[in-house]
């Protein structure tokens, strides 16, 4: 496996994905990637368009990147292109292809796919509050996972509880 081990985060909105990277990292003393999109639509000043999704993937790519080379054993990301893939689909009906061909490109030594169980958290960013498109877009990134052949486990309950089992997947 490529040095350092790169732990994907995946989930719906609202998931606590960024915390458990936050966790994983700090549990770990390694670095995390945030996920890029936040940053760059907060800077936007106006609705996202299909032409920003390939900016954002680049930009989490360079982030991803950038990081690992501070990475000892394990690189905990917060997302990466299968987010934009989804959403991609989701709202415009089509992915840019080089965006295909990167997520089959990149490996992650595990998957982590968080939950539906947390409370919903208010953020003008997100866009789906409602639990049945929760479950619509976690059934889409568990789709995802099983296909990418990396081992994956969903991730639910508490932030202790997630922590817990997430140390225990990674290092069994």
């Amino acid at each position: 496996m490529q040095k350092p081990e790169r732990i994907l985060i995946l989930g719906p909105e609202s998931t606590g994905k960024s915390t458990l990277a936050a966790d994983l990292a700090a549990y770990f003393d390694e670095p995390w990637v945030p996920e890029f999109a936040r940053e760059y639509l907060e800077k936007l000043n106006r609705a996202y368009e299909y032409e920003d999704l390939s900016e954002i993937a680049k930009g989490q790519i360079a982030l991803e990147d950038e990081l690992a080379q501070k990475a000892r054993k394990f690189l905990f990301v917060d997302t990466d292109l299968r987010v934009i893939k989804v959403w991609s689909e989701h709202k415009f009906d089509t992915v840019a292809g080089w965006i295909l061909e990167e997520i089959e490109r990149r490996n992650y030594s595990k998957i982590l796919i968080t939950d539906v169980d947390l409370p919903w958290e208010a953020d003008p960013l997100r866009e789906h509050p409602d639990l049945e498109m929760r479950q619509y877009f976690l059934e889409k990134y568990l789709e995802l996972a099983h296909r990418s052949g990396f081992p994956f486990q969903l991730i639910s309950g508490d932030r202790t509880d997630r922590l817990d089992r997430s140390v225990k997947f990674i290092s069994g």
